[in-house]
């Protein structure tokens, strides 16, 4: 069933507001004043360097870690006041998978189910059917001991599932995954999203943010340096860039002195690539472009091929947060968790 929490309005109400929320570990402030909204029935990506803070934030937010100052709601309970009834509306997924080795696949879900307070026939159903979700079924009486990696990180994720939480964390959940895998994981949460659970995804897989995520925060230092939806903070970075291919590269000297001479704002910082004879040029505005593709024919510059290009979601992330080196597709620990 789908979850209809409203505001007086009859919106949306948010599932999760987070307000100046600090937490430190000796003299490292890991969480250093928080502000955080995500509305219900969404899926809100958090990003951040290591050390960000991004795993500490997910801590406080499950009850697992106290909080100094600030406050938290979560699907209406505070997490510092009532967290034993926030914990029966939430599921986890860490970054690593946490069962019993020494129970089957089944005999993990099953038990949780019951501790979710689910009867014996709906906890045998719903183990059954998470089960089936991630591929588990053959494996579903061998010891999670005799798992891969991959069956343990999907048996993970079918437990934190399995109690039909209104609000889902997911810290990395697709460490270590295969592709196909991967893909399984991003449909069952999209199929989730649908029944109206809201999910906190903390990912270094760009890819991963960018076909799960509703909106983003950017996270560093324990602060939110950004955020907004995907498109929001591409624009905010450079939007769009003009690739134009001419008939003869030779021409890609003429065409690049020809804009810088136009007086069309922005297009002198045009740029000439001869490994793809290619000009890129930088766009604000859709009357720029058509500006530009006019006078590139009033030239009589012959075009070959021409496109636009949107700065990828790991170049959004490199020129937010200053970091030097791309993080999409690794998996390092964070330093303030």
């Amino acid at each position: 069933m789908k979850r209809t929490d409203k505001k007086p309005d009859g919106g949306p109400g948010p599932a999760i507001e987070v307000r100046g929320l600090v937490k430190h570990y000796g003299e490292t402030k890991a969480l250093d004043g928080v502000d955080l909204d995500v509305r219900e029935g969404t899926v809100r990506g958090v990003l951040g360097p290591n050390g960000a803070g991004k795993t500490t934030l997910v801590r406080c937010l499950s009850t697992l870690v106290v909080p100094d100052a600030g406050t938290a709601t979560v699907a209406g309970c505070d997490v510092v006041r009532r967290p034993r009834q926030l914990r029966r509306t939430i599921g986890l997924t860490g970054q690593y998978a946490s069962v019993d080795e020494k129970l089957s696949g089944w005999e993990n879900l099953y038990m949780i189910g019951r501790l979710l307070d689910l009867s014996r026939p709906a906890a045998r159903r719903r183990a059954d059917e998470m089960l089936e979700r991630f591929s588990l079924t053959e494996a579903a009486k061998r010891p999670a001991m005799q798992y891969s990696g991959g069956m343990r990180r999907r048996l993970d994720l079918a437990a934190s599932m399995i109690g039909l939480p209104a609000v889902l964390y997911l810290d990395e959940p697709t460490t270590g995954l295969d592709p196909r895998t991967r893909n399984e994981v991003w449909a069952e949460v999209q199929r989730m999203v649908t029944e109206g659970v809201t999910v906190l995804l903390t990912t270094q897989y760009m890819e991963e943010a960018e076909k799960l995520a509703d909106e983003l925060t950017v996270i560093d230092r324990g602060r939110v340096i950004a955020g907004g939806r995907v498109d929001e903070l591409k624009a905010r970075v450079g939007g769009r860039t003009l690739k134009i291919r001419p008939v003869d590269p030779g021409q890609l000297p003429a065409m690049a002195s020809a804009l810088a001479g136009s007086g069309l704002d922005g297009v002198a910082g045009a740029t000439v690539v001869p490994d793809e004879g290619r000009l890129y040029v930088p766009i604000l505005a859709d009357v720029q472009l058509t500006a530009v593709i006019g006078l590139m024919a009033s030239r009589g510059f012959g075009i070959a091929d021409i496109g636009t290009h949107l700065p990828s979601l790991d170049e959004v992330f490199l020129a937010i947060t200053g970091e030097k080196t791309p993080v999409s597709g690794t998996r390092p620990e964070e330093v303030a968790a």
